[in-house]
């Protein structure tokens, strides 16, 4: 059994940075893919960026390129995603994912996803 326990959600002003963290108990985190998904209240769950197992290919969606880092310590079982210049769009629930799989493609969708953690509330103030 895979569980996901994600960290690090907080009030925030725009313009400000937070860094939210995933922690993996797995024996076999290394060939996980990882990724971050958000949900906001009234809208689908929707992609933010994704890592794979090694952490050579990374993948973000478009509003968050530039602004949002995806990172993984393979050694320590986590995943992290660190977040610059936030807009109160931004506000949602930040959910952490993960699938048992070694490829060079960064899962996007969030069916190839097999494992969900229970989320973390990110609000961004205007």
């Amino acid at each position: 059994q895979v569980q996901l326990v994600e960290s690090g959600g907080r009030l925030v002003q725009a313009g400000g940075s937070l860094g939210l963290s995933c922690a993996a108990s797995v024996r076999t985190f290394s060939t996980y893919a990882m990724g971050w998904f958000r949900q906001a209240p009234g809208k689908e769950r929707e992609f933010v960026a994704g890592i794979n197992w090694s952490g050579s290919r990374t993948y973000y969606a478009d509003s968050m390129k530039g602004r949002f880092t995806i990172s993984r310590d393979n050694a320590k079982n986590m995943v992290y995603l660190q977040m610059n210049s936030l807009k109160p769009e931004d506000t949602a629930v930040y959910y952490c994912a993960g699938k048992n799989r070694i490829s060079m493609v960064v899962a996007v969708t969030s069916i190839d996803y097999d494992y969900w953690g229970q989320g973390t509330q990110v609000t961004v103030s205007s």
